[in-house]
């Protein structure tokens, strides 16, 4: 499938913090098919998503401030977006910090790779958060050590 590309208003989503959403025109989203996530670039700047919205709403792409920042972007104004269905939708980016800790803790590896790829993406998303790489680091290990011993949020 070619690439597709629209146009769309930066709007703020006042139920999530600092998140802002490009609403998908329906031609596009009829156009992604089944396809829930998307690789693409928003004016220029490359982005891996889920297209958010669909079956209860207008379907559109959340963006955080970080991305909008690096694109020029601002509330209400456009954005030129590119966009394809991912050719892997379940890859995971594994932060260097949290790869690292996994290795060092073959217990917590092994549970780990029995998690679904969304719940592995919000805790990469946990890790990668952070600023400075000594709270990625920190997070990272915190976070081993509670895929270890059972005390994630949600674990019996």
């Amino acid at each position: 499938m070619p690439a597709l590309v629209f146009a769309g208003p930066v709007l703020r989503e006042d139920h999530t913090r600092g998140m802002h959403a490009v609403p998908l025109p329906v031609e596009i989203d009829r156009a992604l098919g089944d396809a829930r996530v998307v690789t693409g670039t928003v004016c220029g700047v490359p982005f891996r998503r889920v297209v958010h919205g669909r079956g209860n709403g207008t379907p559109h792409l959340r963006f955080g401030r970080a991305v909008l920042r690096e694109a020029g972007l601002g509330l209400g104004a456009t954005a030129v977006v590119e966009l394809e269905p991912a050719a892997d939708p379940d890859a995971v980016d594994v932060p260097v910090e949290l790869a690292a800790a996994l290795v060092q803790d073959p217990e917590a590896a092994a549970r780990w790779a029995t998690f679904t790829p969304g719940r592995q993406r919000s805790l990469c998303v946990h890790v990668a958060g952070a600023r400075r790489p000594e709270t990625r680091e920190r997070r990272a290990l915190d976070l081993v050590r509670k895929v270890r011993t059972h005390t994630l949020q949600g674990d019996r």
